[in-house]
């Protein structure tokens, strides 16, 4: 398939760029730098090293091997009629649409993407090295600013607000439609302080603006935090990002004008919390008396969840926003979706 090997060559170029990237202190000599650069001026939630971690992530993940056993299990059939799938994308974390992006193409349909006002440079310019590689399918991929229109069916990322007009406006259509979800960790107090150093990365990586992202932890009954706090000391540095700690300024404040009793360790703020979804620099957590009795309630909330995080059965410590290509978002296969279409 001559799109996939576009893509494997894909995945070898970002593996090369990010070795090389490390091995000569940051500049190869590559436009894809600059597209670095530009994402990074413009959103200033893009930090050149969050960037080339999810770049990083994309080249592991686009190798012949991992392709190819992904598409085995789907039984993919040259398209006489391919069929215009509009994607409306995300921009809260780097390219957090591409896989919807590579599961159009590699169905056979063309792409008319709508990108988000904050992450419309690092796709463009994947587009234009995956087109030199396969000219073909320079006529399958548009991306359109404004009112999107002429489409066959669409997947739609967004918030449970724009959830709603969403359902308006594409309801008619064949759709994927997907709202806020949270990931949550389930901590019993015997993790290994490599496996919470690693919690840390579910919970700073990107800042916390995944839907991947663990923003909430439920702990048992007299859990001792202080040896949560020290693992992730390591992260520490987040702090020095203005944007960060801006957020995290403002949270403490408002908690502590309102009397919450927090736990705070200079860089994250930890709020007793009933909700999922925490603001930036801080983390909710809940109390727990029976882990069955726990799971029973998260089965329950299972389509406010992306992630459960644990030692054991779920999603291992570190590894949230180091998603498969088999890993969909919001547990709906939208291959499979594709080609019933």
């Amino acid at each position: 398939m001559q799109t996939m090997a576009a893509f494997v060559k894909l995945g070898n170029y970002l593996r090369d760029f990010c070795e090389n990237y490390h091995s000569t202190d940051g500049n190869p000599d590559d436009g894809l730098m600059q597209a670095i650069y530009s994402a990074e001026q413009h959103n200033g939630w893009f930090t050149r090293e969050n960037i080339l971690f999810s770049l990083q992530q994309w080249g592991d993940a686009l190798t012949e091997e991992n392709l190819t056993e992904w598409l085995s299990k789907y039984d993919i059939q040259p398209v006489a009629a391919p069929k215009t799938i509009g994607i409306v994308m995300a921009g809260n974390i780097p390219l957090v649409g591409f896989h919807d992006f590579i599961c159009v193409l590699l169905s056979g349909n063309r792409v008319l993407a709508k990108l988000s006002s904050n992450d419309k440079i690092l796709l463009p310019f994947l587009t234009k090295y995956l087109v030199e590689q396969e000219p073909a399918l320079k006529d399958s991929i548009t991306f359109v600013e404004g009112k999107m229109e002429d489409f066959d069916a669409v997947i739609a990322t967004g918030s449970n607000n724009t959830s709603r007009y969403f359902e308006y406006y594409f309801g008619k259509k064949p759709n994927i439609i997907r709202k806020n979800r949270n990931s949550v960790a389930i901590l019993t107090g015997n993790e290994t302080k490599e496996e919470l150093m690693a919690l840390g990365e579910d919970i700073f990586r990107y800042y916390g603006l995944g839907c991947r992202n663990v923003s909430k932890i439920f702990v048992p009954k007299d859990y001792d935090f202080e040896p949560f706090f020290n693992a992730i000391f390591e992260f520490k540095d987040i702090i020095n990002e203005h944007k960060y700690a801006n957020n995290y300024d403002y949270n403490k404040a408002v908690y502590l004008m309102s009397e919450f009793k927090i736990l705070d360790n200079g860089f994250l703020v930890l709020k007793e919390d009933e909700s999922l979804s925490s603001p930036i620099s801080a983390l909710f957590y809940t109390y727990y008396e029976d882990e069955s009795d726990l799971r029973k309630q998260l089965n329950v909330m299972e389509e406010e969840i992306q992630c459960v995080v644990s030692a054991k059965g779920d999603v291992p410590f570190g590894a949230t926003q180091k998603p498969k290509l088999n890993d969909y978002a919001d547990g709906v296969d939208t291959l499979e979706f594709l080609l019933q279409l």
